[in-house]
């Protein structure tokens, strides 16, 4: 019996702990898998840690869209129809579903046309002879503010353009057509086309376009398309280089007004491009904002750590109502494109009431300092904003002019001539010109027709 009996002691032992520790480990692996990823944090803090570290909330502008709900055929063909409608060549900035779009819309026939987002930096150019004669194509221009739309990147990528759709998708022409939109780009050799060949409503696919048919130069890429899709530049550095590309650093705030207690600032981080700017201040005009002084260059590298933004100095009668001096704008969030903003919140002082306490309080300086990490004593950008209850934030009354003249000065029109008389694969040349004026198509022809005779005017003369 005694023999029998120590025989089972070794599976009682195996069934007295192993059981109690194999559903330990069971109940483990469960919290692993259906458990929140902060509760587990929690759970399995490392004894190591000292303290709590504190990550920087993201703002309501890095936050994607939330799902919504797939649109009925009916509510596409009302989208696509509002963004086929002709604007008269009038650039317009409207909410079409959930998407915020700038867009202008023509009819083109044989002849050729030209569509411009103004103040965009962004056109289409279809050639006379793209549309088969005796034909009319519903042609439009799209620039989407919806970063969901933009490609899934890398963190060795940036996007360093808008998205733009050429519209309606699709749709082909006889002759190759001309989309030209700004890039950021420091290098053009690390600027890349990229085109996703989808309707503006569908999920995208992006892929990289061949070297034939587009062309990038130190700040505009160009491509040469024949199918209608949807298209950007994102930076891509070679082997065992980095990218970088230039920001431009707007400065916000609303007018200083009398008794006015507190004062916002905020600063944008956002893609050198007319188009990123033009979105910032479009998302200012509900609060009122107004740009602050013109927009500085900064270098941003995209293998470098996060940017900083450091508040220096506080004229007199103000002090900072924020808790930190200095915040983070994590770099993916900049890298990406995603147009962040770091604001600090003024206030002014009140515990002296006398009138140069308050004479000091009727004007505002702030200095601040914006680096990367790790560059900071490298490579520094001061901001410096100022603002004063006098001064005026109206835009200023036009100023009369005497009419303008329809014909050059000799000397004047000859040194035009030796600039823009050569044509110019970037387009610096009388099309950019007659471009910039509004003159379009068949009208840039006329243009460098009456150029070229009036060049061999001046030399019968």
């Amino acid at each position: 019996m005694c023999s029998h009996e120590s025989s089972f002691q070794p599976a009682q032992f195996l069934l007295l702990v192993g059981v109690p520790v194999a559903s330990v480990l069971l109940l483990v692996q469960c919290l692993r898998w259906h458990c929140p990823r902060w509760l587990l944090q929690t759970c399995w803090k490392p004894d190591s840690q000292e303290g709590p570290v504190s990550h920087a909330d993201p703002l309501p502008e890095y936050e994607s869209p939330g799902q919504c709900p797939p649109a009925t055929s009916s509510e596409k063909d009302a989208f696509y129809q509002e963004l086929q409608r002709p604007t008269e060549g009038q650039t317009v900035i409207r909410q079409v579903m959930h998407k915020l779009l700038v867009f202008s819309a023509k009819e083109v026939d044989y002849h050729g046309d030209c569509l411009i987002l103004q103040d965009m930096g962004i056109s289409l150019f279809i050639p006379p002879g793209a549309v088969a004669v005796g034909r009319q194509e519903q042609v439009s221009l799209i620039l989407v503010w919806d970063l969901s739309d933009a490609p899934s990147l890398s963190r060795a990528q940036g996007l360093v353009s808008p998205v733009v759709a050429c519209g309606p998708h699709g749709a082909s022409f006889l002759k190759p057509c001309i989309l030209t939109f700004k890039h950021c780009a420091q290098q053009r050799s690390h600027a890349r086309a990229y085109s996703s060949d989808t309707a503006l409503l569908d999920a995208k696919d992006w892929r990289p376009l061949g070297q034939p048919g587009a062309y990038t130069s130190q700040d505009e890429c160009r491509i040469h398309i024949s199918h209608f899709s949807l298209f950007t530049c994102v930076a891509e550095a070679r082997m065992g280089r980095e990218a970088r590309k230039w920001l431009q650093l707007a400065v916000f705030c609303s007018p200083l007004e009398p008794g006015q207690s507190h004062l916002q600032v905020r600063v944008y981080f956002l893609n050198n491009t007319p188009c990123a700017l033009r979105w910032a201040i479009t998302n200012e005009q509900p609060h009122g904002g107004c740009l602050r002084g013109p927009c500085q260059l900064f270098d941003f590298t995209g293998a470098r750590g996060d940017q900083y933004l450091k508040l220096s100095y506080i004229s007199k009668g103000w002090e900072n109502v924020d808790d930190s001096s200095c915040q983070l704008v994590p770099h993916l969030h900049i890298w990406h494109g995603k147009c962040p903003f770091r604001s600090f919140c003024f206030r002014r002082k009140t515990a002296d009431k006398s009138k140069y306490c308050s004479a000091l309080t009727n004007e505002i300086i702030v200095t601040m300092h914006t680096f990367q990490d790790g560059l900071e004593t490298k490579y520094t950008e001061i901001l410096r904003f100022q603002a004063s209850e006098e001064e005026s934030w109206a835009a200023p009354p036009p100023i009369s002019q005497p009419p303008p003249c329809n014909r050059l000065p000799p000397e004047l029109f000859e040194q035009l001539r030796m600039l823009l008389e050569p044509n110019s694969i970037t387009g610096n040349d009388w099309r950019r010109l007659a471009s910039h004026l509004g003159l379009c198509g068949m009208k840039i022809r006329v243009a460098q027709q009456v150029g070229n005779r009036d060049t061999k005017e001046l030399k019968q003369e």
